[in-house]
């Protein structure tokens, strides 16, 4: 049980305090409410780029690490296509400088076209090294264009193209951050042998003044129920061919979110899994194989995804999954398949939770997925799924027509 005391500053700031006396560091995580799927489809890639500008320099600091390592601090960020997210951790008696930092960027960023150019410069060699010039690098962006139609979940985090980020102007970048980085769009997480008290006032302080903004109002298209199987076909300068399949799944606050979470441990995840034991060990098909999920806040992707093993034919692979999966369906999964499942995700539970970071990162995002009080909620939905209930959503989740098949073949 994680415990937390929570209270809100007058710009709607939502700050919450975790108490740990046994360490000498102070965390401190700001969740901001604004992903890649907040983006204009015709300005993706926005979200990501601002992970990178809020290291450019504020308005009153033009360098952030600079003075966190003199502090004795580290920090990092990531954004993900629901949310972005920024973390510290530093000594205690040097915890204000973290609220000078963060209160300062979140006031407003350095904004010139200098730094711009620097970060779309960055972001465009991301760009090259990971998605493009990488083997498989754009399996994603190929197989969330297959999947989704209508929903921004159609394009990944770092952007649909290039052109898109190369071509961004400095008055866009300001709308979007005046939009989306404010007060009351944020989380604010403090965890370390603190006080509400002392974390009240240095709230205050430092973020009291800053401007509420406008409440961000998501309004995004829903993804429609898909009709039938889609497959794509592509080729490319890589090793071996690789299969990667998807099935729409339910959304984070849902039970079904839980089972098809247990799913994926039992069929995918590790070397005991059936997939592993039975297409790599056994049949020698693939040389690797995963099942895993996006783990969207909304409706998300339940994916395999494997390498094919050379001499084997990517058609025999895929059908080799699929009948897998229709052995799950028609035998459903064993007591000790499922607790085995159980067990794993209660260890990776309790593993996050020994983190200082980690727990101020988790207080936070379930927070903004509603109330933080979810947290000490989890294992008990894993523990409330039953056989059943995994059966049922998997054959909810498994129909040919919610499938999306990318053959990614070799030249």
């Amino acid at each position: 049980m994680l415990h937390f005391e929570r209270f809100k500053l007058a710009n709607g700031l939502r700050v919450l305090v975790h108490i740990d006396k046994a360490t000498p560091m102070v965390a401190m995580n700001i969740l901001y409410d604004v992903g890649a799927r907040d983006e204009e489809e015709a300005r993706t890639g926005f979200a990501h780029l601002f992970e990178h500008l809020m290291f450019g320099g504020s308005i009153n600091i033009p360098e952030y690490d600079e003075p966190l390592q003199m502090a004795g601090g580290e920090n990092n960020a990531y954004t993900t296509n629901d949310i972005t997210n920024y973390h510290l951790q530093l000594p205690l008696k040097n915890m204000e400088t973290a609220f000078w930092l963060e209160s300062d960027r979140m006031l407003s960023l350095a904004f010139s076209e200098k730094s711009l150019d620097v970060q779309k410069k960055v972001v465009c060699e991301e760009f090259k090294e990971h998605y493009l010039n990488k083997p498989y690098g754009n399996a994603w962006h190929l197989l969330r264009k297959l999947a989704y139609k209508k929903h921004p979940y159609k394009w990944p985090t770092i952007g649909e193209n290039l052109q898109q980020i190369e071509e961004t102007q400095l008055d866009e970048v300001k709308a979007f951050f005046f939009k989306h980085y404010c007060p009351v769009n944020a989380v604010l997480c403090v965890a370390g042998d603190v006080t509400v008290e002392e974390v009240k006032q240095l709230s205050e302080k430092w973020f009291g003044n800053i401007p509420s903004g406008t409440p961000y109002v998501r309004n995004i298209t829903a993804e429609p129920a898909q009709g039938a199987a889609r497959t794509e076909t592509t080729h490319a300068d890589v090793p071996v061919d690789a299969l990667y399949k998807a099935w729409h799944m339910a959304g984070r606050l849902t039970q079904p979110y839980y089972a098809a979470d247990l799913i994926t441990e039992i069929m995918g995840s590790g070397f005991s899994s059936r997939l592993y034991q039975r297409l790599v060990k056994e049949e020698q098909l693939f040389s690797t194989i995963n099942c895993y999920h996006t783990g969207s806040l909304d409706p998300g992707l339940l994916v395999i995804e494997g390498k094919v093993r050379e001499g084997k034919t990517i058609e025999a692979a895929n059908e080799a999954v699929e009948q897998e999966i229709k052995r799950l369906l028609d035998e459903g999964v064993t007591d000790a398949e499922l607790q085995k499942s159980k067990n794993k995700i209660e260890a990776l539970i309790s593993f996050e939770d020994m983190s200082l970071l980690s727990r101020a990162n988790n207080i936070a995002f379930y927070e903004l997925m509603g109330n933080a009080q979810m947290i000490n909620e989890e294992w008990s939905k894993y523990q409330a799924i039953t056989n059943e209930i995994l059966l049922t959503t998997a054959k909810n989740i498994f129909r040919e027509e919610n499938s999306s098949t990318l053959f990614y073949k070799k030249k």
